[in-house]
């Protein structure tokens, strides 16, 4: 492992305790809400902070286990903070060039390996301009060269792409994803974003509180979070409950109607698409069916998502044009109905 870290600190109100291993060319996310101490535990690593307890190794070198403390500047790291940071008196280049310049390598050939990382990023021919001249996703692209330039063990990446607008974040994020997969240090990234952590990361490390509560592949964390705020953030409906053969008793109350027989603690996860809306009790006999009354509504892409409170609180998208015809609007009193085969089932 190229990284090994494990932290205890007291920021104020919030505890800090995390632990986490990342590996030679792995990308780990660090997921979670502001105020969870994502930042802190960057800046920990990256010896701006001190823990009150723990140690930081990278590369079986520690840099910080309470006695030994190598700071920041002799750190092999490099970061990206959500804000390009630039000095602003500087040439790009010369921005690019100045931890090379600051560890003794000479001008000339400081400027050359900023020069080549400019134009690895896509802003060749800018490295005479200042900060100043640069675009948002320009400067990020020029903070993520001053990084890299040095060839460092650990690269930290504190919500990189959240001050940009939409159109530029998804060419940056594309640019960042294509770096990422050559460098062969381990990166951590910051985000509060989960397409950000799904679109770069190989680990999801899910942090509320100061504490981990998840841990997983990408797909893994997605597919089965296990906790309301994860659930949120990739847009299930998730229900505790005890299995009960095929239906899940909700702690809240209420019963679910699954597929297969569970028993024992357990998530049932209902998806937003697989939830459908109607005015009145649907006829037949689905197993899933509940009266629910709208109490948000949020336009998401092609549909309206639709928060659903009742004796199952569920989000359901609908069109715009369903949501028009059945006025939708937050107050409105509707049935969902959900199939039992669309309800994932796993252990608490």
């Amino acid at each position: 492992m190229s990284v090994d870290a494990s932290v205890d600190t007291v920021r104020g109100s919030l505890r800090l305790q995390v632990e986490l291993t990342v590996a030679d060319g792995e990308v780990l996310a660090l997921l979670g809400p502001n105020g969870a101490g994502k930042s802190t535990f960057v800046r920990i690593l990256a010896g701006l902070l001190r823990p009150d307890r723990g140690r930081v190794v990278v590369d079986g070198e520690v840099w910080d286990d309470g006695v030994t403390f190598v700071p920041a500047h002799r750190r092999g790291l490099g970061m990206v903070f959500q804000d390009a940071l630039l000095f602003p008196h500087l040439s790009v280049a010369d921005n690019v060039a100045f931890g090379l310049r600051t560890r003794g390598t000479r001008r000339g050939a400081a400027r050359e390996r900023a020069t080549d990382w400019l134009a690895r990023v896509g802003l060749e021919g800018l490295g005479d301009r200042r900060p100043a001249e640069l675009s948002g996703g320009q400067a990020q692209r020029a903070a993520l060269a001053r990084a890299l330039v040095g060839d460092p063990s650990l690269l930290l990446l504190d919500e990189p792409l959240s001050a940009l607008d939409a159109r530029t974040r998804l060419a940056v994020r594309a640019e960042l994803r294509r770096h990422l997969a050559g460098f062969a240090g381990s990166t951590v990234l910051v985000t509060h974003d989960p397409v950000d952590a799904l679109a770069l990361a190989d680990r999801v490390v899910v942090v509320e509180e100061g504490c981990v509560v998840q841990t997983g592949t990408p797909v893994e964390v997605s597919r089965r979070p296990r906790t309301d705020y994860v659930a949120r953030l990739v847009g299930l409906a998730l229900l505790p409950g005890t299995g009960d053969g095929t239906l899940v008793r909700l702690d809240g109350g209420g019963t679910v109607a699954v597929a297969e027989e569970t028993s024992g603690p357990v998530f049932a996860a209902v998806r937003p698409e697989s939830v459908a809306l109607y005015s009145t009790r649907p006829e037949g006999s689905p197993r899933n069916v509940w009266p629910a009354q709208v109490v948000g509504a949020t336009p998401h892409g092609a549909t309206v998502r639709c928060e659903l409170a009742g004796e199952v609180p569920l989000v359901a998208d609908v069109t715009a044009a369903s949501f028009a015809e059945m006025g939708l609007a937050p107050g409105a009193e509707v049935w969902a109905s959900v199939k039992a085969s669309e309800v994932a089932v796993y252990a608490r």
